[in-house]
């Protein structure tokens, strides 16, 4: 079992399509996970995608995209074993797990919410997803960080 097991999952309102786009521009890796170095294991389209991480964290992560309503669940996953050396016993040790556990919860959650912010430009809060057809077709995401 890894040291570090992370699952959590996120409502986004928009077409599979347009969120698995996002997910697989390799522009945005480097911004939402600057320590890490992702190959890709799996690449499932709609259905998102899976990498072999290293660099602080040596494992496998992944987005996995399930249609809900007018949207999808983005799943996100993160299994491994911290790269930097760990206190040997103790509380020590499984205080410092969990540090690093919430900061890699923490960056996850961000690049999900980065992803809502951008497919979901343009929709008011309770409406209906926007159709692929109708969002910029130059929108990055780091203006959408801005606002």
């Amino acid at each position: 079992m890894s040291s570090i097991q992370i699952a959590d999952e996120t409502f986004v309102a928009a077409p599979a399509a347009r969120v698995a786009e996002v997910i697989a521009d390799r522009g945005n890796w480097s911004r939402w996970w600057p320590d890490l170095r992702l190959s890709v294991t799996e690449d499932r389209g709609e259905s998102g995608i899976r990498w072999r991480v290293s660099g602080g964290v040596d494992g496998t992560m992944e987005f996995w995209l399930s249609p809900r309503l007018d949207g999808v669940v983005v799943h996100y996953f993160l299994h491994g074993e911290p790269a930097e050396s760990l206190p040997d016993v103790g509380r020590a040790r499984w205080d410092r797990v969990a540090a690093i556990v919430r900061t890699r919860r923490v960056a996850g959650r961000g690049a999900v919410f980065e992803v809502k912010r951008c497919v979901e430009l343009g929709r008011a809060a309770g409406e209906p997803a926007v159709p692929s057809h109708t969002q910029p077709d130059e929108h990055t995401l780091e203006s959408d960080a801005r606002v």
